[in-house]
């Protein structure tokens, strides 16, 4: 072992904590943003878990569409939850460490929810275009066992490539400062921090983001050409209408999503600025899982008929 690598095994067993440094060092804005991510977390628990609650009372929501968008509320909830409470921390205590082993596994739960998303997302889309363009074929199709499938490979295939990664990750060599300019413990400030040669990791992100995010879109634009064309053929307004909804909420979804995802990820090293990623991780890390509920339950006419029938049956049952 040469001079430099036994600095660097020395570098990697000293690291023992992280400090995470937020998303501003402003100590006059500190406590606003403690209220406005607060209130942001709250609506998100609330809004995804009356998804998942409500999708699995009502007999009549139990179809592949909110069995997808069931799955999608839950990881929604979970890479919140591993990123939203431990960045609300760094506001209330003077310094917001958080532990080697955790910030691992923080970056393996994260990346498991937000890869699994992405292809759910893309399950979704390619169920409104069975149910819209292949109507009569939409029960055989999207069959139970089918829907578990879509559902379940993107739990596994995610948990795979997360772990492949984060390990990869932390067995390359941390020195010099522990201090992480983010909110979480992300790939891209983590790498930034790393002093062994970063080529085949950053090669590997790469590739496994753009392939994750280009597979799943390209379902997503394969399948939504056709339903426009399907909805101006149809007679019915209210029909119309009904299909639209449930179309433009999953889509306007996408759009977000995805578009935050292909900006942070795939832009050249050389573009990166953390400020302009903290802003954009935090739209697609926190205010995107609270929009979700809120488009598919305030668009969603079913959504909402499906809440009135439990509150009455919960009313009348507490009577």
């Amino acid at each position: 072992m040469n001079h430099m690598e036994k600095q660097n095994h020395t570098a990697i067993s000293e690291v023992t904590e992280f400090i995470l440094m937020g998303i501003t060092n402003n100590p006059g804005l500190q406590v606003p943003f403690f209220g406005i991510f607060f209130l942001i977390y709250l609506v998100t628990v609330i809004g995804n878990l009356g998804i998942i609650i409500l999708t699995h009372l009502d007999s009549k929501l139990h179809t592949p569409m909110y069995f997808f968008l069931r799955h999608l509320s839950i990881t929604d909830l979970g890479y919140s939850t591993v990123i939203g409470p431990k960045m609300m921390v760094n506001f209330v205590v003077p310094q917001n460490t958080i532990s080697y082993n955790w910030c691992a596994t923080q970056l393996a739960v994260f990346d498991i929810f937000i890869i699994t998303e992405l292809f759910i997302l893309s399950a979704m889309a390619y169920d409104r275009y069975v149910a819209i363009c292949k109507l009569l074929l939409y029960v055989v199709i999207m069959a139970e066992k089918v829907c578990w499938v879509l559902v379940l490979a993107p739990y596994l295939y995610s948990t795979f490539v997360s772990l492949f990664l984060t390990i990869k990750l932390f067995k390359l060599s941390f020195c010099g400062s522990n201090i992480i300019n983010y909110f979480y413990c992300d790939c891209l400030p983590l790498i930034s921090m790393l002093c062994s040669d970063t080529r085949e990791l950053e090669l590997i992100i790469l590739i496994s983001a753009g392939c994750n995010l280009l597979s799943s879109l390209l379902i997503v634009l394969i399948s939504y050409p056709f339903i426009p064309v399907v909805i101006l053929r149809m007679k019915s307004t209210e029909g119309r209408y009904k299909v639209f909804s449930t179309s433009s909420s999953h889509l306007t979804v996408v759009v977000v999503f995805y578009g935050t995802l292909l900006f942070i990820y795939l832009q050249p090293k050389s573009s990166h600025t953390f400020d302009i990623d903290k802003m954009a991780s935090v739209f697609y890390t926190l205010v995107i899982p609270m929009l979700n509920p809120l488009i598919y339950s305030l668009r969603n006419k079913e959504v909402k008929d499906a809440l009135k029938r439990t509150l009455t049956i919960g009313c009348k049952n507490s009577t």
